[in-house]
């Protein structure tokens, strides 16, 4: 038995999770939903988590991805914003979508590319996922080779994958910030 996805409701801050889905079948729920839409996966050997961000998770994105943007812009630092893209790859039977996603020192191997192949292309440099229901596993993250997760809690917590690439990253940035002439205590 194979339920068609438009009979499925999932509502906003609430999650639907299968079990047992094989990559084809993922393959094709995404084709079914299609990238036009309100709902996030994370796949995971055979789990499949399907749910719908609140409108307060929106909000947040936005504002956490505008200031990545001002800051690399004002440092100087090329960049590609990729958004909400589905990253997955089968070998390792892991898929997921951050909130928004950015490639810093990857960017020239992906520029006029409208879509990511993690067989081929290197993973976005920072994921950032605004996580107000606690949902988020970094492992997916850290098996797709994100080397940098920025995590946003309903309190304004914040998290990374590795948390010495998210130092090592502040600490880049403020010798930049020495550069340009700017005070690095902003950071």
């Amino acid at each position: 038995m194979f339920l068609k996805l438009q009979k499925i409701i999932v509502k906003p801050g609430q999650q639907m999770l299968l079990q047992d889905i094989s990559w084809q079948q993922l393959e094709n729920i995404l084709e079914e939903i299609g990238e036009k839409r309100a709902a996030r996966i994370s796949y995971s050997h055979g789990w499949l988590e399907i749910m719908v961000p609140l409108p307060e998770h929106e909000k947040d994105k936005e504002y956490i991805g505008e200031l990545v943007r001002v800051l690399l812009d004002k440092l100087q630092i090329d960049f590609e914003p990729f958004g909400c893209t589905t990253l997955k790859n089968e070998r390792m039977r892991q898929a997921v979508e951050p909130d928004t996603s950015f490639y810093i020192q990857n960017q020239a191997a992906i520029i006029g590319k409208n879509r990511i192949d993690l067989n081929i292309d290197p993973p976005p440099d920072l994921a950032i996922e605004i996580d107000i229901t606690f949902r988020t596993r970094f492992e997916n993250y850290e098996i797709l080779g994100v080397p940098e997760l920025w995590r946003h809690t309903e309190k304004g917590e914040a998290a990374a994958v590795r948390e010495e690439a998210a130092a090592a990253q502040v600490a880049r940035l403020a010798a930049r910030l020495k550069e340009l002439g700017e005070n690095p205590d902003m950071l």
